[in-house]
């Protein structure tokens, strides 16, 4: 089995590490919702090697994942964990135990990369709702991707990508920020930063408020 490659990461890592520096430099103990390929995953433990880094993912991208953590043999990388958002985390429990056992409540930083915009809007409310029970009270949630404003795509090219990503899956689509930060605000996170990216993408980081 060869390495799964994801082009855009490679596109998009520099300037997504940049908001991780800033935003996760108190943080210790990551857990990445739909890791992909890992191509992330490795660029940013090896960049950020106080964060402990758990990836996750649905159980199908974990052997390419796997790949890519083998290769890199980060010190920081624990073993992915299968993780689909729209069912029940207790796969997340030995992990979730082994941190409060270290006298971590939690996570205390959560990142996602492309994802809120490939599973349907009912998975998108399942991850947010989720959330709660595995972040420590000051925990921070980063989520890099294309967003609307306001009901509005930002860009031709986001409305173009909008009609590609429904006509594979009608479940699937840009979502509005408005409703992404409603989200955030019922699960207890408030939207501390909105970061214009390149290519029409954003990073907006919430914090949870205690």
């Amino acid at each position: 089995m060869e390495k799964p490659f994801a082009p855009s990461c490679e596109r998009n890592r520099e300037p997504i590490l940049g908001v991780l520096r800033e935003h996760f430099a108190d943080a210790r103990h990551v857990l990445e919702i739909g890791s992909g390929t890992g191509q992330h995953a490795v660029y940013f433990a090896a960049a950020l090697p106080w964060l402990e880094w758990q990836c996750s993912d649905r159980k199908d991208a974990l052997p390419g994942m796997r790949l890519w953590l083998d290769e890199a043999g980060l010190p920081n990388m624990p073993a992915p964990v299968e993780l689909d958002v729209a069912m029940d985390w207790r796969s997340l429990d030995p992990v979730v135990t082994r941190l409060r056992e270290r006298g971590q409540r939690g996570f205390d930083a959560v990142f996602t990369a492309n994802t809120l915009h490939i599973m349907g809007w009912p998975s998108v409310e399942a991850l947010f709702a989720a959330l709660p029970s595995v972040l420590t009270d000051d925990a921070v949630f980063c989520a890099y991707g294309p967003f609307n404003r306001d009901g509005a795509f930002t860009s031709a090219s986001n409305r173009d990508f909008d009609a590609w990503l429904k006509a594979r899956d009608p479940e699937s689509g840009i979502r509005d920020a408005a409703a992404v930060d409603a989200l955030a605000e019922a699960a207890g996170l408030k939207l501390i930063a909105d970061i214009a990216m390149p290519a029409n993408n954003d990073c907006r980081v919430w914090k949870r408020d205690a």
